[in-house]
């Protein structure tokens, strides 16, 4: 898949020199880069649904990108209600998407 990360910002300029590092979203590995979001290297990688609603078990990714709605919510490292538009990534971070309340047992994200 080609990658939908922005190389060369006409402000920040030449974006390559970031360290890489490998994060992990259901189960499937991912390189993103040192300073990324959570969903800035989802985003770059291809993936747009961060989650599902929890009604209707259609698809949520980014939406507002500034922390306030918490449509972009993932769980990470086993902890929920994670906000992936403000989140870092870290070198082997686990994230998973959120599932349907009603398949969650005992919890919600």
């Amino acid at each position: 898949m080609n990658s939908m990360r922005v190389e060369h910002h006409p402000i920040l300029g030449d974006l390559n020199n970031q360290k890489e590092i490998k994060i992990y979203f259901d189960g499937h590995q991912y390189m993103a880069r040192e300073g990324d979001t959570i969903a800035s290297a989802l985003l770059a990688s291809g993936i747009r649904t961060l989650r599902l609603h929890e009604d209707k078990a259609t698809p949520r990714g980014i939406y507002c990108n500034i922390g306030h709605c918490f449509e972009c919510r993932v769980r990470v490292n086993g902890k929920n209600t994670v906000r992936a538009c403000l989140t870092p990534v870290e070198n082997e971070m686990h994230i998973e998407s959120g599932t349907p309340a009603s398949s969650l047992k005992g919890g919600t994200l």
